[in-house]
């Protein structure tokens, strides 16, 4: 009964244990080409924007000269002219405004997010189309302009302005852009640029058009004033209430680029404060390659260090960028800096906390640290699906071009890509602790004395056996072979094996009383090394792992069961019982604790000690004591444990307990009864031992009648 409840809840009582102790949206600005790698040497100074630093940008930033630049913008009006066409949204376009102002986003503050994605999309897509060699390129305008996004914050005025100087767009891009879904400017600029063959067009974040009237959730109304890079082109404003309807007119005296004028509805205001813009743009956009100005300061200005080299990144740099995503004032114990083409496309930097993990990481219910970005630009801070739960202590940043987002971005689809791109990761992340405890294992020992219950988690609750040995490899425990508070790795263990196929292990609460364990008595004497499990939950991670490297995971109290029943006259000898004394202490022994013990007889692995509890499934047991045992009475816990009791026949206690069979029969059972309550103890099967003062004290008292 108990082995049928032992397969069916050790993995439960395991995970009790230890869990106790992201087709994305894009909006105006036109769509966004981020390419991986940009035609060779003519696009030297874009790779350097690619891995921006505000210091570093290929237009060097004068800070008087973009203030003059932008007053004078700001004197510049822009004024409409001629008539005003009135026209209709798309049967889905309209369709789709009242689902983003409804229900597609979470959060109404990632418009700001939405509307800065897309200004860098156009800014991006200027930087390629003016150093491509296209036939596009000769007829741009304006080709030494800034590179930049503004934001301005209007709390008089309740309005919050967006300006890029990017591609901007004529009449007809604006019309298909912001008028019909279908035609999506960031889509149809895909499969034009794959006409022509070049890869870097798989770099546009998601599909342009939806992250636009993310805007509509906050605005009254929206004001767009573009014109197109193309030499000659007009300006023209587009505006609309989001009701269904939308008005262009012709504009003189708009800048190259799209500007974005969102008058903010009463319960919105707040996105007209700049601290609350500049928060929200530090949450989401702080790594966008082009600088971004709030009222004329820069705001983004820490680099993105998952696409720099990892040769090129300093510890000051890792240093800084831990706090900057983690919140925190400590350093990285350990820093995996991941890049990799194949099978994924993954730019990732992963970081080990040098503090010791809380109460809240502990606990199950807390998400994993990673956060999600797509090309720089933040998908989900904490990304469940990225990590597996017991890699919660991790923090870092992934990105990677390859996944698949929903219509908000916010969600990640679950698809076979997730799933392979959260394989790569775990594996990488695993082969790096691996690395790192071989190469500082004095840092490695600090690290596990920290953070093992991730780990020992990792075992009970992954599914993949292969997972589950990877994970293996970094657990320590103490050895028989080794010096108190010297701990050794399974692999090490293996390599000090002569002709074992097997690694076997002792739970204890201490070294002393492992090896002084009544099961550990066997192997000591063969000389064979052993572990000792001091955790409570050690030897339930072990039972779940099973096998090593091939060799089984065995505990030494099953090891005492599998070959503890031995013939009569390897026992007897003439320091023993003989065979019919034997006989007799059995027979008793079995009558006296009948219905507690299901079996009794001799055992030749025990040597200072008088007997052995046996269980089963001992481990199983224990715990099966410690979290249920309390909810049943006495004989039903002994009916599903069903111990054995194990006597060693050379012991002087159990051949003077014969003697008592003839000569004191009371005491004998008191005798009886406090060996196998000592077994039941040194088992760990007893659920409180001080109940057995009061008969300690009355054999203590039968023992001295006579004295």
């Amino acid at each position: 009964m108990l082995a049928l409840r032992v397969k069916l809840g050790t993995r439960l009582i395991a995970k009790r244990l230890l869990l106790n102790s992201i087709n994305n949206a894009k909006c105006i600005s036109t769509s966004q080409i981020a390419p991986k790698n940009l035609i060779g040497s003519c696009l030297q100074t874009y790779q350097q924007s690619r891995y921006y630093s505000a210091a570093t940008e290929e237009q060097k930033f004068n800070p008087e000269i973009a203030k003059n630049e932008t007053e004078k913008k700001q004197a510049e009006k822009e004024t409409v002219k001629g008539p005003t066409e009135r026209r209709e949204f798309q049967a889905e376009t309209r369709m789709l405004l009242d689902i983003v102002a409804r229900s597609l986003y979470s959060d109404k503050e990632v418009f700001i997010r939405e509307l800065i994605s897309n200004a860098s999309d156009a800014l991006e897509k200027f930087r390629y189309l003016s150093v491509s060699g296209a036939s596009e390129s000769s007829q741009l305008e304006e080709l030494d302009r800034p590179l930049e996004i503004r934001l301005i914050p209007d709390k008089q005025n309740r309005t919050l302005t967006f300006q890029d100087t990017g591609i901007g767009m004529t009449k007809e891009e604006l019309t298909e852009n912001l008028g019909t879904i279908a035609r999506s400017g960031s889509k149809s600029f895909i499969e034009e640029i794959k006409k022509k063959g070049a890869e870097q067009a798989n770099s546009i974040i998601g599909q342009f058009g939806v992250g636009f009237y993310s805007a509509f959730m906050v605005a009254d109304k929206i004001e767009v004033y573009t014109r197109s890079s193309k030499a000659g082109s007009q300006g023209y404003k587009w505006s609309s209430d989001g009701s269904g309807t939308y008005e262009i007119q012709e504009a003189d005296g708009v800048p190259i680029g799209t500007k974005i004028v969102i008058s903010l509805k009463t319960d919105c205001r707040e996105y007209a404060d700049d601290e609350v813009v500049q928060n929200i743009v530090k949450k989401y956009s702080n790594f966008v390659s082009s600088p971004i100005f709030l009222n004329d300061e820069q705001i983004n200005s820490i680099k993105p260090l998952w696409l720099m080299e990892p040769k090129e990144v300093s510890q000051e740099q890792h240093i800084e960028f831990y706090r900057f995503i983690s919140n925190s004032y400590d350093k990285p114990r350990f820093t995996l800096h991941y890049k990799t083409d194949a099978p994924l496309s993954i730019r990732s930097v992963l970081y080990v906390p040098e503090g010791k993990p809380g109460l809240f990481e502990l606990s199950r219910d807390s998400d994993v640290g990673v956060a999600l970005y797509s090309r720089k630009i933040l998908i989900k801070s904490k990304a469940d699906n990225l990590l597996p739960k017991w890699l919660r202590f991790v923090k870092g940043v992934v990105d990677s071009e390859d996944i698949p987002l929903n219509l908000s971005r916010e969600l990640l689809q679950n698809n076979a890509l997730i799933t392979k791109l959260k394989s790569v990761l775990t594996n990488r992340f695993l082969k790096f602790m691996v690395d790192s405890a071989q190469k500082d294992p004095v840092s490695y020992q600090a690290f596990y004395k920290d953070y093992s219950v991730f780990l020992k988690e990792g075992i009970v609750t992954s599914q993949s056996p292969i997972e589950k040995e990877e994970i293996a490899k970094l657990l320590r425990f103490e050895s028989s072979k080794l010096g108190n508070g010297v701990r050794t790795s399974l692999s090490e263990y293996i390599t000090r094996q002569t002709d074992n196929k097997s690694i076997y292990y002792l739970a204890a609460p201490s070294r002393e009383l492992a090896e002084n364990s009544p099961y550990y008595e066997s192997l000591k004497k063969r000389d064979v090394e052993v572990l000792f499990c001091y955790e409570m939950y050690d030897e339930l991670v072990l039972l779940e792992l099973k096998e090593f490297n091939n060799r089984k995971l065995i505990s030494v109290e099953n090891d005492m069961q599998t070959t503890s029943t031995d013939k009569a006259e390897t026992i007897i000898g003439s320091d023993s019982l003989q065979q019919t004394q034997i006989d007799e202490l059995v027979t008793f022994l079995k009558t006296f604790l009948a219905g507690r013990v299901f079996e009794v007889r001799t055992t030749n692995k025990l040597d200072t000690h008088p007997c052995v509890i046996t269980v089963q499934e001992m481990a199983a047991a224990r715990h099966f004591v410690r979290t249920q045992a309390q909810n049943l009475s006495e004989e039903n816990r002994f009916a599903l444990m069903r111990p054995h009791l194990e006597i060693n026949a050379k012991h002087p206690i159990i051949k003077k307990l014969h003697k008592l069979l003839t000569s004191d029969k009371e005491l004998a059972d008191m005798v009886a009864q406090q060996l196998f309550a000592n077994a039941m103890i040194t088992a760990g099967l007893t659920m409180d031992p001080r109940g057995l003062v009061t008969h300690i004290n009355d054999l203590l008292v039968k023992a001295l009648e006579k004295h």
